[in-house]
């Protein structure tokens, strides 16, 4: 009588096993909860280097394809352009970018990284290294690849959904 029924263990969480996502808001919660999270570390580490949140995707997405539109970087990034024309000019003031026409059709404005913009692309990378590091810390390798996976899976269906709409 003493037994458990093997339905009722729980885990380290107080929950029941099969109960862990008991409810439809629990996945929800918990990926915007990792991601701020992931967010707040990452901040934490540019704004030593004079870096905002949201600047290291701008300077990420510029060190890939160089010359891009406002607009272009903003549906990118998956923010508003009103937004990402504030965000530039604010790096702009800061030196990491610069606005120029473009050579083929002087309507357009394009921006760039600038040297200084460059030569933060190395701090960026090892921010985001350091985040990755800490909230993976206990896990292994092939836990990270399952959790990459799944992740990439879950932003697929959700991005299908939003196409679909």
């Amino acid at each position: 009588m003493g037994k458990k029924n093997k339905a009722e263990k729980k885990g380290k969480n107080g929950k029941k096993k099969d109960e862990f996502l008991n409810e439809p808001h629990d996945l929800a919660a918990i990926l915007v909860q990792a991601a701020r999270s992931m967010r707040t570390v990452l901040s934490r580490n540019l704004l030593e280097s004079g870096l905002y949140a949201g600047q290291d995707g701008v300077m990420l997405a510029l060190a890939e394809a160089d010359g891009m539109t406002a607009g272009g970087l903003a549906a990118r990034l998956g923010v508003k352009a009103p937004t990402m024309t504030r965000t530039i000019g604010r790096m702009e003031a800061q030196g990491f970018l610069e606005r120029r026409p473009d050579e083929d059709d002087a309507r357009l404005t394009k921006v760039y990284l600038t040297e200084p913009g460059r030569n933060r692309l190395q701090i960026i990378a090892e921010a985001g290294q350091h985040s990755e590091k800490l909230a993976t810390r206990g896990l292994t390798d092939k836990q990270v690849r399952t959790l990459m996976k799944l992740l990439r899976a879950v932003d697929s269906n959700l991005q299908a959904a939003r196409a679909a709409d």
